[in-house]
């Protein structure tokens, strides 16, 4: 078809949104390894999950079979308000770069929470809701998390108790007066409301905070509180799992149109982004259907897949959560106060680290001062003020197609802009301050974290 005729925006019609979720685990040769007790060390089962989790989710959890899942009217009904999502074919910034390759980003951002979080997050309510319960506990990094979720209860008028990381909490305190103004309770991590969370202030006096503290501290709430269970937005299988109709509406409209990307790009947290992306892609690279290159851009100032190590590992800092294999720094990894850009979790999720382990995909890590110089540009140039986590897959989309000028190569990108940026200013007017710097953490600095993975 003449590229002459592919408009800027490419939109699927409401009848053209996936009806079912892609579980890239049905076509891996290799499974993610199980989660694993940490009281036994024996894999963990569908009943000992469920203690933690909605029973439904617990079996999409451990579902490596299935290879699609029908989505619920109701979750459905609820992403109409904001499904399907643009594919954008970024004109501007090819012209300015001067480049050969044509570039295309998946737009996340067009919902109150400003993320894709809200894929997940409404399925997650869905099903508590389903389940009776009264509520639920989550933690959050940046707050597209806790936003989304927050949302998500409010919609099933659920109650909803985030653990946010208190350097987060305190640089970005608009987007914590969102989820209060959808009914959230909202504590910075690690507080004095669990046993965990006093521990962790008494070992590290000052600290401030990380994911995994945060997470140990929601579970503990949710476990000691009838009538709650935990909920997670990103690294887990399940996430993925609601993540992949990012990935299922861009090969939809990549296929109306008869594309084919030659590169996929996306920013590596826990996974929850860069796994909904390629999934659907990923699926035909594994069954041999198609050869893409896939890249995972994290910050340099938590490399997990670039300097991590593939082994088990507890999910979170207080060691009450299940074992997972998977790329990490190490459960006590605790990133530098300086970073901004979110992607704060000390692993990766199973689903990709083993894909990764596979020499499926590649991974580049990044710093973020030059994160930011590629968000202002982008914002500059397109007209979207993107979030830091976003940012980062801007970052590589730009490199990779600064290389194409370099070489003449009409490569096809596409890239994941998960979110907007609009309550990550405090980040934005460090980096315009000159505030901003970049932090590589040494071999001494990650060593004390692989130091102390379980000796399985």
């Amino acid at each position: 078809m003449s590229e002459k005729k592919i408009p800027y925006k490419i939109y699927l019609d409401e009848h053209e949104m996936p009806k079912q979720w892609y579980n890239v685990r049905a076509d891996m040769k290799h499974k993610p390894a199980p989660l694993l007790n940490p009281g036994t060390l024996a894999p963990m089962t569908k009943e000992e999950l469920s203690g933690v989790f909605c029973e439904e989710l617990a079996k999409q959890e451990l579902d490596d079979e299935t290879a699609y899942i029908d989505i619920p009217e109701e979750i459905s009904k609820f992403y109409k308000m904001y499904r399907p999502s643009p594919l954008v074919r970024a004109y501007c910034l090819e012209e300015k770069l001067q480049t050969p390759a044509k570039i295309y980003y998946k737009f996340e951002g067009n919902n109150t929470s400003g993320s894709h979080k809200l894929n997940s997050a409404i399925a997650q309510a869905y099903y508590a809701k389903k389940q009776g319960l009264k509520g639920v506990t989550t933690e959050t990094g940046a707050g597209q998390w806790g936003t989304a979720l927050s949302m998500a209860c409010s919609y099933f008028d659920l109650d909803c108790k985030v653990y946010m990381v208190k350097v987060s909490y305190e640089q970005k305190p608009f987007r914590r007066e969102v989820m209060r103004t959808y009914g959230a309770s909202v504590t910075p991590s690690p507080s004095e409301l669990t046993e965990v969370g006093r521990k962790i202030l008494a070992e590290h006096p000052g600290t401030t905070g990380s994911l995994g503290c945060a997470i140990s501290e929601a579970v503990e709430a949710a476990v000691s509180t009838e009538g709650y269970r935990y909920v997670l937005g990103s690294v887990l299988n399940q996430v993925l799992l609601h993540q992949s109709v990012i990935g299922l509406e861009t090969k939809a409209a990549l296929d109306k149109y008869g594309i084919v990307p030659d590169l996929i790009i996306g920013c590596a947290g826990g996974g929850s982004n860069l796994g909904g992306l390629i999934s659907p892609f990923m699926g035909e690279k594994l069954r041999g259907e198609k050869n893409y290159r896939f890249i995972a851009v994290e910050p340099a100032s938590c490399p997990s897949f670039t300097r991590g190590k593939f082994a088990y590992d507890f999910c979170d800092t207080g060691k009450v959560c299940p074992l997972a294999k998977m790329y990490t720094l190490g459960s006590g990894f605790i990133p530098s106060a300086n970073h901004a850009g979110g992607l704060r979790y000390h692993g990766m999720s199973s689903t990709l680290s083993q894909l990764y382990d596979d020499g499926l995909m590649e991974a580049r890590a990044v710093e973020q001062t030059a994160v930011f110089e590629a968000a202002e540009q982008f914002a500059r140039i397109e007209g979207i003020l993107p979030a830091p986590e976003s940012s980062h897959a801007i970052r590589v989309a730009i490199d990779e197609a600064l290389k194409c000028k370099e070489t003449g190569e009409e490569k096809t990108i596409v890239f994941g802009l998960t979110g907007t940026g609009y309550f990550d200013m405090v980040a934005y007017e460090n980096f315009h301050n000159g505030k901003m710097s970049d932090y590589i953490p040494t071999d001494e600095d990650l060593a004390p974290g692989f130091a102390s993975l379980p000796k399985l």
